[in-house]
């Protein structure tokens, strides 16, 4: 038994499932055990279609995650509309989920352009806003957090010279709408976390740990040069609960499986608990 409570007691940290999608769409089952076995104790999920969680129903899910010992903490809902929230959040309560997230502005609202491979939304800020709002307040009556997550653009001015995040954080009430900071697409958009912990503290519940490689591409965790000792040194202030390793994608034929197992040792030498 010696060594099966060492092993437990090395557990720690998150992992965001979308960094091992193409492995989930392939074995959801025997992905989610990789993950525990990686060392990671809690998960953020990004496959929800059809009323399931990568084809498990919530049921389903929650008890196979927890018989791993891995906790849903979150889960990113891109398909939500303000039609269809009550159902998805009744099925992401049941699921064991705590944080509801909003990945990118919801019901068509967010644009990629293919040519200059950049993103952005339209409506403006105030209408993302209020759409948050709405289902924030969704969100609380069903149990649930909701929390907003940015890429880079809502840490840049847009075409009226508002910077969204900004207004997010000044007209969204904290009771009802919080937010997950992406660290990587923040240091992308040329802007400091800590400065935005200072400005706006206790807003961001969760943090999405990425680094960048020299190249500006997705790195596995202390592999690039964002200062995360820093960032970290300033959880209390940012208001993080948890943190999730996340990697869009990976580079140099390292696969999925073995960069999420670098993060993990990563963020042990960072300090991370």
């Amino acid at each position: 038994m010696g060594v099966l409570t060492t092993h437990a007691q090395e557990k720690f940290g998150g992992l965001a499932l979308y960094t091992v999608r193409d492995a989930m769409g392939e074995d959801a089952r025997a992905t989610l055990k990789a993950v525990a076995d990686a060392g990671y104790k809690n998960i953020e999920a990004a496959g929800y279609s059809d009323g399931k969680f990568y084809n498990m129903t919530p049921a389903e899910f929650k008890t196979y995650v927890k018989q791993l010992g891995l906790n849903p903490i979150s889960t990113h809902q891109g398909s939500v509309t303000l039609e269809n929230a009550d159902a998805m959040m009744a099925d992401v309560k049941a699921a064991g989920f705590q944080y509801f997230v909003i990945p990118v502005p919801p019901m068509g609202l967010f644009k990629v352009d293919s040519e200059t491979r950049t993103m952005g939304m339209t409506g403006g800020a105030e209408n993302l806003a209020n759409i948050l709002t709405t289902l924030g307040k969704k969100a609380k009556k069903a149990g649930l957090k909701l929390l907003y997550h940015n890429h880079d653009f809502e840490y840049l001015k847009d075409t009226e010279g508002i910077v969204p995040i900004d207004y997010l954080l000044e007209h969204c009430d904290p009771k009802y709408v919080n937010f997950q900071m992406d660290l990587y697409w923040v240091t992308k958009a040329g802007a400091d976390p800590v400065a935005y912990f200072n400005k706006y503290p206790k807003r961001f519940k969760i943090w999405h740990v990425k680094d960048m490689d020299d190249q500006g591409r997705f790195a596995p965790v202390g592999k690039g040069q964002i200062d995360f000792a820093r960032i970290l040194a300033n959880k209390e202030l940012s208001g993080m609960k948890y943190y999730m390793v996340e990697q869009d994608r990976t580079f140099d034929d390292l696969k999925p499986l073995e960069a999420i197992k670098i993060s993990h040792e990563g963020l042990k030498e960072i300090g991370f608990k």
